[in-house]
């Protein structure tokens, strides 16, 4: 598939960058630098609500760094990042988190030396007064994540990987976020949790209504999403309904 064609895969989807209805996250012109390094290029992007959304491509072409723009952990030189038509820009990330967004990072980062239940409660502080508000764990966590609820006691350490993944996914959930930013979800993880978390992700969405933006390489995953966006050297040169995934696009842009 040319550049040219991969364009014309945009235009017809409404314009670059735009995926169909309305949009909870709308990205306008996004240009976000590493030093002088130019990491994203005029980025546009949208994600409707209770909408699943992923980006695609190649190692090293933006996709975290478009996370990390959006919670608020990097800055961008020019553009805007909106939730619900709101600038987040002058935000810092917790504001973001409490405006909200639920972000798992690559790599999970849950505290080990903290048990189940200690990790998930601080997913409670991206909730509108924090921890000292509430220690209500929802039990939808429990409902979606059974193995948490059986391990309660135990460090987050002491996980698998993919137990731990569970308990990220759990702990984001728990400040309520009307936007879920996960990134790389199953990497690392054995085929049958794979599963497992690409199960929970669409019943999230199908039963609360939060909308998801996820970075991904598991084709399996991918087309569980509604629409896609295809990144390379940090622009989006592709995207549509993942529906219409076509194995000239999965060859180019997926490195699985």
């Amino acid at each position: 598939m040319t550049s040219q064609n991969l364009v014309q895969t945009n235009n017809q989807a409404g314009g670059p960058g735009s995926a169909p209805g309305s949009n909870l996250l709308q990205l306008r012109g996004l240009n976000v630098y590493y030093g002088e390094s130019h990491i994203l290029r005029d980025v546009d992007l949208s994600v409707a609500p209770g909408q699943m959304v992923c980006l695609i491509g190649r190692n090293g072409v933006g996709k975290t760094t478009l996370l990390k723009t959006v919670i608020g952990l990097l800055r961008q030189r020019s553009g805007s990042v909106q939730l619900d038509e709101r600038e987040l820009s002058p935000l810092a990330p917790h504001q973001r988190a409490r405006s909200g967004i639920g972000y798992v990072p690559q790599g999970r980062e849950i505290i080990p030396q903290l048990t189940v239940r200690e990790n998930l409660l601080l997913g409670l502080e991206a909730l509108p007064g924090g921890l000292g508000k509430t220690r209500h764990i929802d039990p939808l966590v429990f409902d979606l994540f059974p193995i948490l609820e059986k391990f309660l006691n135990r460090r987050g350490g002491d996980l698998s990987g993919g137990q731990q993944q569970q308990l990220a996914i759990a702990r984001a959930l728990l400040g309520k976020p009307r936007l879920l930013l996960l990134d790389e979800p199953t990497e690392g993880i054995q085929p049958s949790v794979v599963l497992d978390i690409e199960r929970a992700v669409r019943r999230i969405i199908e039963t609360t209504g939060i909308s998801v933006l996820l970075v991904e390489q598991h084709l399996h995953f991918v087309r569980q999403a509604d629409w896609y966006y295809a990144m390379q050297k940090g622009g989006v040169v592709a995207s549509g309904p993942t529906g219409e995934l076509s194995k000239e696009v999965v060859d180019r842009f997926l490195s699985v």
